[in-house]
């Protein structure tokens, strides 16, 4: 069982940064794939990127790539995103994720993922 908190977030300008972090209870964190994803009111859970369970694979939604950097510590246990040039349209609630290695730790798709943070608003203003 894994537990996961989020923090950061918040209102910034458009053309800002943000710094989204979640930390993970448990002692198998290293074990996990992580990700994080979006969603807005009546749409769908949206990928937005993930990282390997070692650290050495990030992977990234097409509109966030270059843009936001996902990192892990697995000494400590946490996770965070990192969001740079922010947009308008990157307004939304974000949640970490973590998702049990089955084969692989890498997954795009909100189903693989086994656990969930409490999700964090993200609003970026004009």
């Amino acid at each position: 069982q894994v537990q996961l908190v989020e923090s950061g977030g918040g209102l910034v300008q458009a053309g800002g940064s943000l710094r989204l972090s979640c930390a993970a209870s448990g002692r198998t964190f290293s074990s996990y794939g992580l990700g994080w994803f979006r969603q807005a009111p009546g749409k769908e859970r949206e990928f937005v990127g993930g990282i390997s369970r070692n650290g050495d694979n990030m992977y990234y939604e097409d509109s966030v790539k270059g843009r936001f950097t996902i990192s892990r510590d697995n000494a400590k246990s946490t996770v965070d995103l990192q969001m740079n040039s922010l947009k308008p349209e990157d307004t939304t609630i974000y949640y970490c994720a973590a998702r049990v290695a089955r084969g692989g730790s890498d997954s795009i798709y909100s189903e693989a993922y086994d656990y969930w943070g409490q999700g964090n608003q993200v609003t970026v203003s004009t």
